[in-house]
């Protein structure tokens, strides 16, 4: 089983924007979107703080976030990059896994990446993730570049905090049709 040593909240910053948006689409009956907690078994215990300095991940988890859109199935992780390439590494085969099998089953699966030092974010839907993907295991690069996605996919950004996802989700949406 895998180990986990605190190093900071790594993603923090990220995941409090979708939650925040998340909790604003619920609010407005837009979306009902849950963050999935990743299970983990403490080892070591602050006794002060009570503060989880020492885990492992009991199991493998499938996607940061799952729920639904209008009735639409969706789940996503969301990832960041401090440069302009993404390592496919970040994303695990089960991941890739669950992803296709919701799609099978007419659910929408994306990942929301955000370039940390562009302050930008991207929906990269899972046709593109599943290309990437397999482009690496027929041997080709291990990684994606900035200028490879889709920029008409671009989320914006209001007021720093708030990821404006469903638009893009929606042009996604009309794209399939």
């Amino acid at each position: 089983m895998a180990t986990w040593s605190s190093r900071g909240l790594r993603g923090s910053a990220l995941e409090e924007m979708i939650n925040y948006t998340n909790e604003q689409y619920l609010i407005k009956k837009l979306a009902l979107i849950q963050k999935i907690p990743t299970p983990i078994k403490p080892i070591r215990i602050e006794k002060e703080t009570r503060h989880i300095t020492l885990a492992y991940f009991d199991q493998k988890s499938t996607v940061d976030y799952i729920g639904a859109v209008q009735g639409i199935p969706v789940c996503f992780d969301a990832k960041e990059t401090a440069v302009s390439v993404f390592p496919l590494q970040n994303i695990h085969e089960h991941q890739v896994e669950f992803m296709k099998n919701f799609e099978q089953q007419e659910g929408i699966a994306f990942i929301i990446l955000y370039y940390t030092h562009l302050h930008e974010a991207y929906y990269v839907p899972f046709r593109d993730i599943l290309y990437f993907w397999e482009r690496s295991k027929r041997g080709g690069r291990k990684s994606f570049t900035y200028d490879e996605i889709d920029k008409t996919y671009r989320i914006a950004i209001e007021g720093g905090v708030y990821l404006k996802y469903l638009e893009t989700l929606q042009l996604d949406l009309l794209s399939r049709n």
